[in-house]
């Protein structure tokens, strides 16, 4: 048993704003991350960069609401604004000197522009933002005082009383370890692994979600899955940076034809979730899209040399275009937070992808995922300290069982996997919505009926996994109307997809 003021779960940007934030308050602080690598976490692997407001504030917001469909909670979208120049002034530059690129004439930062973005107000590292950000902010805390770092060590349950979270149960130890925290702050990234393909790391299983819904607290817009339109086609994907689609690269379908232009009068620069659809559209009737960047205005490898360098590694030969398609990138909703990373449950925040802020409502903004954790990292940990912990009975977790095949947790996985993308995709039935909910209640029950027995990481992770996919097809059911990233097929697009079968 150990006790800290502030418990962090998880090391990607998020977690290490807020770690960071509690630690200047003077606050203890214990983060623990499954990761053992930097590159273990979502933000190391994060491309395009990081927003600022640019030179229009208002525009930046108004940028953000209609990316989202208009569904953003304006509230929150001025949080975001409002803090998001000072934030990135004070953590990034200020704090740990990341060298993001600079205009070769001006010596000025080189803004970029994404999909989506009136102007151009995006900072970034070539196309590799998040290590030159994630990697000396984990320096800087690894020499802080106040900071205590354990690496490849998972929190299993939350540890509640009376609707109060008193820290988590990790699994340092056999059967379980309580960690007593003043404050628990979540910030376990995204849910990558419930889908076969994803621009995330491994280990993305929705742990922070669905550990805080099972201790009672609420979540919210878990329909939201965003897919990105341009991971690479091959079997083991990789992001193409929306950054490229802002210097002018062009999609083409099969026939060598743009067709962009034909969905959206901002062509290769609408909205995540309308390109991620029409390159999906135009893959089914063509057999394939690929990212022309022989548009650009200087050679590919020298405009984006990690990913030309990404592509290389692949056998790409990007000169002839880059075979891409859409690919599980983001998860919009999660446990509802206040503009402090507040949850519903008293002593516990969110913050980072597991969180519902309310920013990105039906669907994201490029290069403001880095942001909003940043932000929101920074307000939660400054707004945690001061409480000490208070131990209370922890759960008894078993490990009296024998241990299960070494395949079990992978085979049930992938069964959970093709539920997702059969049905939770980017387009979705409303009868196979039905369908997906009745598999993964199963597929929960089965992993109860285990875990109640056996304490081990991969188990866990597998309980969280089917519990974050049940709340997104319950969510998805309950939603009715397309809208951002959550597109409901109609009866007449089913009919007329039977009439040309």
């Amino acid at each position: 048993m150990r006790e800290t003021e502030i418990l962090v779960v998880g090391t990607g940007i998020a977690g290490c704003a807020a770690a960071l934030a509690a630690a200047r308050e003077g606050a203890n602080v214990l983060v623990v991350t499954k990761a053992e690598r930097p590159e273990d976490a979502s933000s190391d692997w994060a491309q395009g960069g990081i927003s600022t407001t640019g030179t229009d504030p208002e525009g930046f917001k108004q940028d953000i609401i209609a990316a989202s469909a208009d569904t953003a909670d304006e509230a929150a979208v001025d949080v975001l604004v409002k803090n998001a120049d000072s934030a990135v002034e004070d953590v990034l530059v200020d704090t740990l000197g990341v060298e993001f690129d600079l205009d070769s004439e001006t010596e000025e930062f080189d803004y970029t522009r994404e999909a989506a973005h009136s102007e151009k107000r995006i900072l970034h590292v070539d196309a590799s933002t998040g290590k030159h950000i994630l990697r000396p902010f984990l320096h800087y805390l690894d020499d802080h005082e106040n900071v205590e770092i354990l690496e490849d060590t998972a929190a299993l349950q939350l540890i509640t009383h009376e609707g109060r979270v008193h820290g988590a149960m990790l699994d340092t130890e056999k059967t379980g370890e309580p960690v007593f925290a003043g404050t628990t702050v979540l910030a376990t990234g995204g849910i990558g692994d419930l889908y076969e393909r994803s621009t995330n790391p491994a280990g993305s299983t929705g742990d922070g979600i669905a550990m805080a819904a099972l201790a009672g607290a609420d979540v919210a817009d878990m329909e939201f899955v965003q897919f990105h339109p341009t991971a690479y086609a091959g079997e083991e994907p990789f992001l193409l940076s929306e950054a490229v689609r802002g210097e002018g690269s062009l999609l083409r379908n099969g026939a060598g034809e743009r067709f962009m232009p034909d969905y959206h009068p901002d062509a290769e620069l609408a909205p995540r979730d309308v390109v991620a659809r029409a390159v999906q559209d135009e893959i089914d009737s063509t057999g394939e899209v690929t990212l022309d960047v022989s548009t650009l205005d200087e050679p590919f490898a020298e405009a984006f040399p990690d990913l030309a360098a990404k592509c290389e590694e692949h056998d790409v030969d990007w000169d002839s275009g880059i075979p891409v398609a859409p690919c599980e990138h983001f998860l919009c909703g999660g446990v509802d937070v206040d503009d402090r990373g507040k949850t519903t449950l008293d002593r516990l925040y969110a913050v980072g992808e597991c969180a519902r802020t309310g920013v990105h409502g039906a669907n994201r903004l490029a290069s403001t995922s880095l942001l909003e954790g940043l932000v929101w990292g920074l307000r939660a940990g400054e707004d945690a300290v001061g409480v000490e912990p208070e131990p209370v009975e922890a759960p008894d977790l078993l490990d009296r069982d024998p241990d299960l095949p070494p395949r079990f947790a992978a085979e049930k996985f992938h069964r959970l996997r093709r539920v997702m993308d059969e049905y939770l995709g980017l387009r979705r039935d409303p009868t196979e919505m039905a369908r997906a909910q009745g598999v993964l209640r199963r597929l929960k029950g089965e992993v109860d009926a285990y875990i109640r027995t056996r304490t081990a990481r991969d188990l866990y992770e597998l309980r969280n996994a089917s519990v974050t996919a049940l709340l997104i097809s319950r969510a998805a059911a309950g939603n009715e109307e397309s809208v951002g990233c959550h597109y409901v097929v109609s009866e007449d697009e089913k009919a007329a997809a039977t009439a040309d079968d």
